[in-house]
């Protein structure tokens, strides 16, 4: 009889101290997310405001930086990942959804009514009828460029076709400013060159066929977008040894006024001093062929939940909290991004003002970007063939015929 009451008491025992140490583990939230120096003060605001609001949870962030994030994604969605994530939408995001890495976020969608804020963003986020991510924000394209340089060069004001664009460029050479500005260290900056002479020259139904791996690399309307950029560089528009610089270094470049103009998205207006963003401009990219509708990049930032992740319920707490219109909008304020929320405040920034324009009148389709829409094998091989294309583009035809084996091997077309 004492053995069995001793067994009895050792089980209750047991019982509660793994519900003790359930209940405490199941209030610890694992968030890991990318950033750059400049946004971390916003991520944490935002998370300041989710712990004063749920004091219960016990959050564990983490930061990483961008580059390496995307290097190790991969290797925490496929073993033991935090329990929130940032991401991308598009491919990036359906890549990890289709191997059944991602927690189908379908029912938060309906029950936190973002089926109609997030409307516009809704198609990004869904992947086979599903949805698998929280829409932050998103990004314009364009160009910046200093107004007093462009004064300075005697240009009077934006163009607005590609020809304009070139005579402006050549006023600037010849003041002594290189006109465009280019972090190709980074390779996915190259990316924004083609995918917008892509869509400009070709449209967005092409655009999309290439990323999908039905377009071959040696169709001549592929050649036709290398060449238009190879003009830009065999006539020296870009600044020197553009590929020692990242984005986190190529700032100094518009701020001391040695370059002009620099095609990025809205976001990086953020990371600029007050003094110089009030002598900063910003651009639709120009028209190239009048008969081409136009269309743009506007890559959508998003959180994701792990299929693996240990606490769903704490996550969805979470989730739910940034994807409240208030939220939102502080977040894209803070980024110099565009809220994806359709009832967040519209932005007040003179740069993301126009990119916000920009989008919301964009006829010819939004796309995600180059490494966004396309898959991450290929979209790799692309943009280490750009950087190579940029080096030396007397290569062309050979760059463009190795990506075309590649396309072939990894699309099996």
């Amino acid at each position: 009889m004492k053995l069995n009451v001793r067994a009895l008491a050792l089980a209750f025992l047991s019982c509660v101290t793994l519900a003790a140490a359930s209940s405490a583990w199941s209030g610890t939230l694992n968030i890991t997310v990318s950033a750059r120096g400049n946004q971390r003060a916003t991520w944490q605001n935002a998370f300041d405001q989710f712990k004063k609001a749920n004091p219960d949870v016990d959050l564990k962030i983490s930061y990483v930086g961008e580059e390496a994030y995307k290097v190790q994604m991969s290797g925490w969605l496929a073993t033991d990942p935090p329990d929130v994530l940032s991401w991308h939408n598009g491919e990036r995001m359906a890549y990890f959804a289709r191997r059944n890495l991602l927690e189908d976020l379908s029912r938060d969608w309906q029950k936190n009514g973002w089926n109609q804020t997030y409307a516009s963003v809704k198609s990004s986020s869904t992947y086979a009828g599903k949805q698998y991510s929280v829409p932050l924000g998103y990004d314009a394209y364009g160009f910046f460029y200093r107004k007093d340089l462009f004064q300075k060069a005697g240009i009077s004001g934006e163009p607005a076709t590609w020809q304009q664009f070139l005579d402006d460029c050549r006023k600037l050479k010849a003041a002594g400013i290189a006109p465009i500005a280019v972090p190709a260290r980074d390779s996915w900056t190259l990316a924004a060159w083609f995918d917008y002479l892509d869509l400009r020259i070709n449209g967005y139904a092409f655009h999309q066929q290439l990323m999908a791996g039905d377009v071959a690399y040696t169709d001549p309307r592929v050649k036709h977008v290398y060449e238009a950029w190879k003009t830009l560089i065999d006539d020296k528009y870009f600044i020197e040894n553009a590929l020692s610089y990242d984005v986190d270094s190529i700032s100094p470049m518009l701020v001391n006024g040695q370059a002009a103009m620099m095609l990025m998205g809205t976001f990086f207006s953020a990371a600029l001093p007050s003094a110089t963003r009030q002598e900063m401009g910003y651009f639709r990219f120009p028209v190239i062929d009048a008969s081409v509708p136009l269309a743009e990049d506007g890559p959508v930032n998003v959180l994701i939940v792990p299929a693996k992740a240990k606490n769903k319920t704490d996550a969805r707490r979470f989730i739910a909290f940034m994807g409240q219109p208030e939220i939102n909008g502080e977040l894209a304020k803070g980024w110099g991004t565009l809220p994806s929320n359709n009832k967040a405040p519209e932005p007040q920034d003179p740069i993301s003002k126009v990119g916000f324009q920009t989008l919301s009148s964009t006829p010819g389709g939004i796309a995600q970007f180059y490494d966004r829409d396309m898959t991450k094998e290929m979209a790799d091989e692309g943009m280490k063939a750009m950087q190579q294309f940029f080096s030396d583009p007397t290569q062309l035809d050979a760059i463009l015929q190795r990506l075309e084996s590649t396309r072939k091997r990894i699309y099996k077309k």
